[in-house]
């Protein structure tokens, strides 16, 4: 069987997931500066690592390394490889005002932010576009 087509579509689902990040990212980034004011580069980063205000976008980051992973690796990814990596993806864009702190969290930024819900209609697409 051909990998081609589940490397291509981690690919395309790595984009959307990147373009999704950013923007809620973008997002926590004003919050975070209205408290404690402009950032520099550097103290941002620091904070993207260190403040639990940014730590519900770890796992979105950690997919995206995966994936990075998966498809740098040398041997091609699988079907259950990449049906893992793609459930999970879909686990992490189901907002819930109700569910976990993360579900809450990304419920609330897609009630605030009209970008990351273009982003995230992106991202459920292509989880939903059948492939073979």
């Amino acid at each position: 069987m051909d990998p081609a087509p589940f490397t291509e579509r981690l690919t395309m689902v790595r984009q959307a997931l990147l373009r999704l990040h950013k923007t809620l990212l973008d997002g926590e980034r004003v919050a975070y500066e209205r408290t404690h004011g402009r950032q520099s580069t550097n103290a941002l980063l620091d904070a993207l690592l260190n403040e639990p205000q940014f730590a519900w976008l770890r796992p979105i980051s950690q997919l995206i390394v995966r994936i990075d992973e998966i498809v740098a690796d040398e041997i091609a990814p699988g079907p259950g490889d990449v049906e893992a990596v793609l459930a999970h993806a879909r686990d992490l864009t189901t907002p819930a005002e109700g569910g976990n702190s993360y579900e809450q969290r990304y419920y609330a930024a897609l009630q605030t932010q009209p970008d990351a819900v273009l982003a995230h209609r992106d991202v459920v697409a292509l989880l939903k576009a059948r492939h073979t």
